[in-house]
């Protein structure tokens, strides 16, 4: 280990030794993916040898370690990416991991040390084609459409969304942006993952979908409601208007109906709280359940196929909101408002809806955000929510 440790802290950067896995993947058409959770000093670098597509059949507590990017539709298959090498970094210098695929990791980095360093230039990421002129239509008439099947009682809910090209500016770097969006966003998932005729997204995104600690601890999220922060602000000062507080109260009955399917009665609630996410605040409430208490070993597995696609990201009654965005919103959302997240790494399930993202073309982003409407929006208002959540990317990379 001293020879690793020497290569490793005394002459690679943390942002070098990024730069030179990317590009060693990228070269060699590896899928990867790169990550920082919520509040945490860690980030990680995975690469695979290949991906793979992941059924219905597939528990995430049994598969090995790696990271799923699955896309908003639930009918298309979720991709997996298991772990050939994975490192961890605090501080700006890689850990010393002594677990099997840690020490091998190191091993190869150390063996491949010279030539790697050698082979670093131009990274080309993995992008999927995307016809930019073919956006969504005007959302105002969106959202405005939405409310009236509101009104006609065929709907509750629903969360239209938008998309937005902007021009990735001149030496654009990935490393780069990822490492300002951490420094910027303590409070959410960062992550840039990059897959071979899938695509590339960028995303900094504060909604956990499903967390399983050490296989006992399950934990979940409703969050909805949105206002821009200001620095400083008292967030137990904070006015919400009944249409943000019945939105995020949607999300809670969600949530509590997928427990009701399954018939467990066992859970700790906590919340509506005000919480900070970048330049917004949302309501937030949190779930928690003890699986051996509750006898639920693959509740991670169970409440995913239920929660997924929740209602703050599409809408109730589901199946009618999920029709009338394939039928209305006028684009195919790909991987945004699906969800991702490490996979078994140091024993944790973390997995996140995919929001506040950017999917990476060869010279352009494309930032995707929605708006949950009720029959009490304002078209104008909602098309403002959807700016300043492009902002969350937008205000980093412009």
């Amino acid at each position: 280990m001293n020879s690793i440790t020497s290569v490793s802290r005394n002459l690679v950067s943390e942002t070098e030794f990024l730069e030179i896995l990317t590009s060693y993947a990228t070269a060699n058409d590896f899928p990867f993916a790169l990550w920082r959770l919520p509040e945490s000093p860690t980030k990680y670098f995975l690469i695979a040898n290949q991906h793979r597509h992941l059924s219905s059949e597939d528990a995430i507590e049994e598969l090995p370690t790696g990271f799923i990017f699955a896309p908003f539709d639930r009918a298309r298959p979720s991709v997996f990416l298991p772990a050939n090498f994975l490192f961890s970094f605090e501080d700006g210098k890689i850990n010393v991991d002594e677990t099997p695929l840690g020490a091998r990791s190191l091993n190869w980095f150390e063996t491949e040390f010279q030539s790697l360093k050698k082979s670093t230039g131009p990274k080309k990421y993995a992008s999927s084609h995307c016809d930019t002129k073919k956006l969504c239509p005007d959302y105002l008439n969106l959202v405005n459409r939405c409310i009236n099947e509101i009104e006609k009682g065929t709907l509750e809910k629903v969360v239209p969304s938008r998309q937005h090209v902007v021009d990735l500016p001149a030496g654009f770097d990935v490393i780069e942006t990822f490492e300002k969006v951490c420094g910027r966003y303590s409070h959410a998932l960062v992550s840039f993952v990059s897959i071979p005729g899938t695509g590339s997204w960028l995303t900094a995104t504060p909604e956990t979908l499903v967390t399983v600690e050490h296989g006992t601890i399950f934990k979940t999220v409703a969050l909805a409601g949105t206002k821009a922060y200001t620095e400083g602000a008292n967030l137990k000062s904070i006015a919400w208007t009944q249409k943000e507080i019945e939105e995020q109260a949607l999300v809670e009955r969600y949530i509590i109906s997928c427990f009701k399917k399954i018939r467990l009665r066992e859970y700790d609630e906590q919340g509506p709280k005000t919480v900070v996410a970048g330049n917004l605040m949302h309501l937030k409430t949190d779930f928690k359940v003890d699986m051996k208490a509750a006898g639920f070993p693959q509740l991670g597995s169970i409440m995913l196929q239920l929660l997924h696609p929740t209602s703050a990201v599409c809408g109730m009654p589901l199946e009618a909101a999920t029709e009338f965005l394939k039928q209305h919103e006028g684009y195919d959302r790909s991987f945004y408002a699906g969800y991702l997240g490490p996979v078994n790494v140091n024993n944790n399930i973390h997995l996140f809806v995919n929001l506040r993202c950017m999917q990476l073309l060869d010279t352009k982003g494309i930032l995707y955000a929605g708006a949950g409407v009720t029959i009490d929006s304002v078209p104008e208002e909602e098309f403002e929510e959807t700016e300043m959540k492009f902002n969350t990317l937008r205000n980093v990379i412009l």
